[in-house]
């Protein structure tokens, strides 16, 4: 078996690069990705394995993983649930083929970030990476668990609970509620929430932030968060 391919960040590249796992078995792909990715400042390594990639994602020290969803070894769900499963906390950006089989919601069920669809553009790839790895950054220090009246938000564990009661959210409606509580009492703009939540690369219909602020005030008290207008939403003190 080759052994895993190491790239190192160019010439002029920080001195100390993020590092980057790519799980992927069209050799290709992962290759082309590892040049981009490495002229960008990145520190790469690839595998072709889902078992190889479980392994070095459980021992090595990865700011990031892409990982495939079709692998040969175990599937990227797996090892995206076994990864979760052992407290890893790495942000993972899957990818996958474009088809009906594999779906978005399974993925962020087990426990990824992001969620790219092939063929996609390179452009779209390295902004969601710069996203995950920015979210990340600013999440370093911050407290794992915010209390806002009688709502509790546990970032780490990914679970709220509201007057002592424990409330199912999505992954989506979770990172907007999260958006919200970290900067509880601050107003926060739909473009801050589209730039965090879907990345600053997302050419949907921005109104999508409305349609989870719906479904948060419905899930929790519609009281809750304050539109305000113009400027973006804001998260109350419990009445």
């Amino acid at each position: 078996m080759r052994p895993p391919v190491t790239h190192h960040p160019a010439a002029g590249a920080p001195r100390r690069p993020f590092r980057l796992l790519i799980v992927e078995d069209e050799k290709r792909l992962a290759l082309s990705l590892a040049r981009g990715l490495t002229a960008e400042g990145y520190a790469v390594d690839v595998v072709h394995d889902g078992r190889q990639g479980l392994h070095r994602a459980t021992e090595g020290a990865y700011d990031l993983v892409i990982l495939d969803i079709m692998l040969p070894g175990l599937n990227g769900y797996r090892v995206c649930a076994a990864l979760r499963a052992a407290g890893h906390e790495v942000p993972i950006l899957m990818l996958t083929a474009k088809d009906g089989e594999y779906d978005e919601a399974e993925g962020l069920d087990t426990g990824a970030d992001d969620y790219l669809t092939k063929p996609f553009s390179y452009v779209v790839l390295v902004a969601r990476v710069k996203a995950l790895l920015r979210r990340r950054g600013r999440g370093a220090g911050a407290p794992p668990v915010h209390v806002h009246g009688d709502l509790r938000v546990d970032t780490a564990a990914r679970r709220v609970f509201l007057g002592g009661s424990e409330v199912t959210l999505t992954a989506k409606e979770f990172a907007v509620l999260e958006q919200l509580v970290v900067r509880a009492g601050e107003v926060v703009s739909k473009t801050e929430i589209l730039e965090h939540v879907w990345d600053f690369a997302y050419e949907g219909d921005p109104n999508i932030v409305e349609v989870y602020v719906s479904t948060l005030r419905r899930k929790l008290r519609a009281g809750l968060i304050r539109t305000v207008r113009g400027a973006g939403y804001r998260l109350e003190t419990a009445p």
